[in-house]
């Protein structure tokens, strides 16, 4: 077993073969509400609840490492890389993608894992190439430190006009689970039968299902478990925990569907 296997097994609970994960890598590509405030101090409340691990930002980890400085903390993941997200910074600066850093200097500030973006269909001339290709090298830079790589394949390009196509989407997981991807973070297509062929499409790699744009309580713990039933091994939701009315209780009711629901 190597550091690649270790490392990715530590986000995922022994007891059932899953992982919440809540990702709080925002800040760096998208506009936050106001009312957020200290995100060091959001962050801590986050890391209270328990989830299985947290991605994040370089300048996050290193502003908040004493969260992830004890046993039984949350793992850390860190967000590897940069894209235009924001609809009025994709406006005015058009599409672009952007390694940010390298994977030992990743492993130095305490990541347990990177997460890469994989956009599929943008307009942008040769943004899809260079983004597979970047994506290709930084997973072998990565696996000669032992970090394991989560790809976040999504179809955010300009090109598409449902980002939740289950057959585009289907061909972009397949290309992160071809390029070396040790997991995958994509969308809930909103069909658990068409979920259950992306996932056993892309073989045996975990796959865990992202939250969206914020929705209301029984709206986000539907598709929180139609994700888990159509085979997915964890959840990696944002705005849909740490924007939530009671943080305590959305934390403990996803972290409570990742780790009770059955897969169908």
């Amino acid at each position: 077993m190597s550091g690649v296997d270790i490392r990715l097994g530590r986000l995922f609970a022994k007891e059932t073969g899953r992982s919440f994960t809540v990702a709080f890598d925002h800040g760096q590509a998208l506009k936050l509400p106001n009312g957020t405030g200290n995100p060091v101090t959001l962050l801590e409340r986050i890391a209270a609840g328990g989830p299985d691990a947290i991605l994040l930002n370089k300048g996050m980890l290193a502003q908040a490492s004493h969260v992830f400085a004890h046993r039984g903390a949350p793992a850390a993941i860190l967000r590897a890389d940069w894209t235009t997200i924001d609809p009025e910074m994709k406006a005015e600066a058009g599409e672009a993608y952007r390694p940010l850093i390298d994977p030992a200097d990743a492993l130095a500030l305490g990541a347990d894992a990177l997460c890469v973006y994989l956009i599929g269909r943008p307009e942008a001339d040769h943004m899809f190439a260079d983004n597979v290709a970047t994506i290709s090298a930084t997973i072998d830079r990565a696996h000669e430190v032992g970090l394991p790589v989560i790809v976040e394949a999504t179809l955010w390009g300009l090109r598409n006009e449902d980002q939740k196509d289950p057959e585009r989407l289907r061909q972009i997981c397949r290309i992160a689970a071809e390029v070396g991807a040790d997991a995958i973070k994509t969308e809930y297509v909103g069909d658990v039968e068409a979920q259950r062929t992306i996932i056993e499409e892309v073989g045996n790699i975990p796959v865990l299902t992202l939250g969206g744009a914020p929705g209301g309580d029984d709206e986000v713990a539907a598709a929180a478990s139609d994700a888990i039933s159509s085979g997915a091994r964890g959840l990696i939701f944002g705005r849909n925990v740490w924007l939530a009315g009671d943080l305590s209780e959305r934390l403990a009711t996803l972290g409570g569907i990742t780790h009770s629901v059955s897969a169908e």
